[in-house]
C-alpha cells in the first residue's frame, strides 16, 4: 500500500469518527442499567442458591466489559463531543470497571502510538519478546517471560493483578491530575464496597463481585491479547514502522457471534479502532463494512483465535509469531546449517 493509499484509507474513516449523543446515551443505559439489575438479581438469588448467584454474576461480568468499552471510548474522546463529558463519564465508568481513568488514558495513548513498534514496546501492551531477544536473555529473564506468557498466569491470575495492583497505584512521575484521579477512583471503590458490604453482607458481596470481576478481567485480557497476537501480526523497528500498516496489519478483525459482538462493544473491529481511534464503538462495524480495504485485515474467529495461545515469541526474520518449541527447532536448524555450510575459501582470486 502506497503512502497516498494509506492517507486515503485514513481519510475515508473520518466521516465515522463522530459521536452521536443519542446513541451514546442509549448505550450508557443498556450497559450500566442491566449491570446494576443483574447485580441486584444475583443478590436476590443468594438466599435461594449461591450457584444461581455466581451464574448471574458471570453474566454481569459481560456487562462490565461493555461498560469498559464506554470507558475506553471516553479515553479517546470519542464517546461524547464534550471533553468534560468524556472525562466525567470516563471516571464514572472507570470506578464501575475498577480502572483509573487518567492513568489508563495515558498508557493507552502510548499503546496506540507505538503498537507494532519493536523499539517502543512496554507501555500499555502485552509483553512481547523476539526470538533473538529471548535466546540472548539471562535464564531469570527467560523464566520471567515464560511465567508471564503462561496462559494460567496471563488469563487467570492476570485479572486479579489488573484490578488489585496495576490499576490501584500511580506510575512514577505521574502528574497531579493523574494522581488525584487514581486516588478519587480508589476512594470511591472503597466507599462503594463498604456500603454494599454493610447492606448485603460480605459473603453475598464477594460471591457476586469476585466472579463478576474475574469474568470481565478474563474477557478483557483475552480480547486485547488475541487482537494483537496472531500469526502474521505486524511488527517493525522504528525506521520501518508505519502507523497505518500497524493499525490494519497489526490488529485483527475478531469476527464474533452477534451476542458477543454486542456485549464487547464491537471491539472485535480492532483494526478499524487502531486506524481511527476517534470512531466510537457503535460506528466501528459500519466503518468496516463501508470501506473495502479494511475488509482485507486478518480475520480471526472464536475457533481460530484459540491458536494464539501457543504464540510466545515474535520471529523478526520470518515476520511471524512462534511458540517456544518452534523457536527452538528453528534455532537448532540454523545452528546445524552454519556448522555444515562450507567454510569460505582463503584463496585470493
Amino acid at each position: 500500500m502506497s503512502r497516498q493509499e494509506q492517507m486515503q484509507l485514513k481519510k475515508s474513516a473520518a466521516p465515522y469518527a463522530h459521536s452521536d449523543h443519542k446513541a451514546s446515551i442509549i448505550q450508557l443505559c443498556n450497559s450500566i442499567l442491566p449491570l446494576l439489575a443483574l447485580w441486584a438479581l444475583a443478590y436476590a438469588a443468594y438466599s435461594i442458591s449461591p450457584f444461581i448467584t455466581v451464574a448471574l454474576a458471570i453474566i454481569a461480568g459481560g456487562f462490565v466489559v461493555r461498560t469498559f468499552i464506554i470507558f475506553h471510548d471516553c479515553t479517546h474522546g470519542s464517546f461524547f463531543k464534550s471533553s468534560k463529558a468524556n472525562d466525567r463519564i470516563g471516571t464514572l465508568t472507570g470506578i464501575i470497571t475498577h480502572f483509573s481513568y487518567a492513568k489508563w488514558k495515558r498508557s493507552h495513548m502510548m499503546h496506540h502510538s507505538t503498537s507494532g513498534n519493536l523499539d517502543k514496546r512496554g507501555t500499555g501492551d502485552v509483553w512481547v519478546m523476539t526470538v533473538e531477544e529471548y535466546q540472548n536473555a539471562s535464564k531469570w529473564l527467560r523464566l520471567s517471560y515464560r511465567l508471564y506468557r503462561n496462559p494460567f498466569v496471563l488469563f487467570f491470575l492476570g485479572p486479579f493483578y489488573l484490578f488489585l495492583v496495576e490499576n490501584r497505584f500511580n506510575r512514577k512521575n505521574a502528574k497531579k491530575k493523574e494522581r488525584l484521579n487514581t486516588y478519587f477512583t480508589n476512594i470511591s471503590i472503597v466507599v462503594i464496597y463498604a456500603l454494599l458490604i454493610w447492606l448485603v453482607g460480605w459473603a453475598a458481596f464477594f460471591t457476586i463481585q469476585i466472579p463478576m470481576l474475574f469474568t470481565a478481567g478474563f474477557l478483557g485480557i483475552w480480547l486485547f491479547y488475541v487482537q494483537h497476537t496472531f500469526e502474521d501480526s505486524y511488527f517493525e523497528n522504528e525506521d520501518k514502522w508505519d502507523f497505518v500498516k500497524a493499525a490494519v496489519d497489526g490488529s485483527s478483525y475478531y469476527e464474533l457471534p452477534k451476542v458477543l459482538q454486542w456485549i464487547t462493544g464491537n471491539i472485535g473491529y480492532h483494526h478499524v479502532h487502531h486506524l481511527s481511534p476517534r470512531v466510537p464503538n457503535y460506528n466501528l462495524a459500519k466503518t468496516h463494512e463501508n470501506i473495502e480495504p479494511l475488509q482485507q485485515a486478518t480475520k480471526i474467529t472464536l475457533g481460530t483465535s484459540l491458536t494464539s495461545i501457543r504464540f510466545r515469541l515474535y520471529d523478526e526474520k520470518n515476520k511471524t509469531f512462534v511458540s517456544f518449541k518452534d523457536a527452538n527447532i528453528r534455532s537448532k536448524k540454523q545452528a546445524e546449517a552454519s556448522r555444515t555450510s562450507p567454510a569460505p575459501s582463503d584463496k585470493k582470486s
